[in-house]
């Protein structure tokens, strides 16, 4: 069984700290190796992430906001919205002794959105959940013959496809107003995790390569829950109120599983000796994932469609998807990951354009943000627990289109995952959205 130990090695060998640090395609992410791997939102989503991830209030006619379904009734009522964003994201991995770059790019989401009628509006999309990306090297002295050359590698990731619809429960646009929403999502997706343990030295007889392989396939139900409320204050200001919630969930995950032994000079690794399954035994088992219950709170406060400052605040019992491996042989021995409190803080402040302006500049909004997650995720490793935190901040505008009706969205983004003292993840990312707001259902006066 693979130590704790042996899991902390794996993460700094990443930077060459005990070998050589090699990069697949794409990101090298060394957190992603536990669990389901590292969370992709909301960071990646630009009308989100430019006001530092605020979100649970945040609603509008010519885009979708996801995050809480409760949104999706204020779509035109003669509007087909589509929303299309990619990003660049520019990574460092850094412990107190040295640290490594990588740079990639990707499509953010799809998403859109409809009015079936004027109270009953409906959404859906595709959206990242979680990203695995990581391969490294650990080389270790044996007795001075061999050296044992440790290969960790995994590829993979999980995307979320939701139907959302909402409800215009009361009252009109320019007034008091509540709103209603759940989304059904669906999670797909499939892990390759592996790690090689080859010798280098001159003795052959006695030692034997060996390599642990496994596979994740995701095909899982989701739910989640939104309100979104807004209360005129006189009339210059409009409060807002925002609630989502996350049911608990278990859900059962389809894996399989090889472990085997194979001779030094074969490059391919062609099993030898199978160890995992035993013979008449299936290669194929049922782990477990599993999300506690989660609660979104969010308030903000608009004067006269000028500015808009918000805050959100979300509550776990821990953070995401938490998997259990449910193999009686442990395939890649402990995991590392624990369960325990999860809380995130975000504010924005939005200076809103108007769309009236003479000017260009004037019909352009501007915002920035920051948030911070405690307990993103939790490791216990030699002995102790580790609690990974992360902050970030953001920045952008968005741009109208098209006489205001469609949005061009560019943000700006940083985060900050962990600490130099076991490891710090740095994020930077640029975005681009376009919100294409299309009058669909309007029917002609004149031909």
């Amino acid at each position: 069984m693979m130590k704790h130990k042996k899991i902390i090695v794996a993460l700094l060998s990443l930077m060459g700290l005990t070998g050589t640090a090699e990069a697949q395609n794409g990101f090298n992410l060394p957190y992603s190796q536990f669990g389901i791997g590292i969370g992709q939102l909301p960071y990646n989503l630009p009308m989100v992430a430019r006001m530092g991830g605020v979100a649970y209030t945040r609603s509008g006619s010519n885009y979708i906001n996801p995050f809480n379904p409760a949104s999706y009734a204020s779509i035109g009522m003669e509007s087909f919205v589509f929303d299309m964003g990619a990003n660049v994201q520019i990574t460092t991995l850094a412990n107190n002794n040295s640290s490594i770059h990588d740079a990639d790019g990707n499509i953010g989401y799809l998403l859109f959105g409809m009015p079936l009628t004027r109270w009953w509006k409906l959404a859906a999309g595709l959206i990242p959940y979680s990203s695995v990306d990581y391969s490294s090297i650990q080389l270790q002295e044996g007795d001075g013959y061999n050296t044992m050359k440790n290969v960790y590698d995994g590829t993979g990731g999980v995307n979320e496809v939701f139907l959302g619809t909402a409800f215009n429960v009361l009252g009109g646009p320019e007034g008091r107003r509540l709103q209603a929403g759940f989304n059904v999502g669906y999670l797909v997706g499939r892990i390759q995790r592996a790690i090689s343990y080859s010798f280098q030295g001159i003795d052959s007889t006695h030692y034997i390569n060996s390599r642990r392989y496994k596979e994740t396939k995701l095909s899982n139900l989701l739910f989640d829950l939104g309100i979104q409320y807004w209360e005129p204050l006189g009339e210059r200001y409009t409060l807002g109120a925002g609630l989502t919630y996350k049911p608990r969930r278990a859900m059962d995950l389809k894996e399989q599983a090889l472990i085997y032994t194979y001779h030094a000079a074969d490059n391919n690794q062609s099993p030898v000796d199978t160890i995992f399954p035993l013979p008449g035994n299936s290669p194929f088992f049922t782990s477990t994932l599993s999300q506690d219950h989660t609660f979104g709170i969010g308030l903000s406060l608009e004067r006269n469609h000028k500015w808009l400052v918000a805050a959100d605040a979300t509550f776990a019992g821990w953070a995401g998807m938490f998997y259990e491996e449910g193999s009686n042989a442990s395939i890649f021995g402990e995991d590392a990951l624990r369960k325990g409190p999860y809380s995130r803080y975000a504010l924005g402040f939005e200076k809103i354009g108007n769309m009236d302006a003479s000017s260009y500049w004037g019909r352009i909004s501007w915002s920035v943000g920051t948030h911070m997650e405690r307990g993103s995720m939790r490791l216990f490793l030699d002995g102790s627990e580790r609690v990974i935190n992360e902050w970030g901040c953001g920045m952008g505008a968005s741009l109208p289109m098209r006489k205001g009706l469609s949005l061009l969205t560019l943000n700006l983004g940083y985060s900050s995952l962990g600490n130099k003292d076991l490891l710090q993840y740095n994020c930077f990312t640029v975005g681009i959205a376009v919100s294409s707001c299309e009058r669909w259902f309007v029917k002609r006066k004149y031909n």
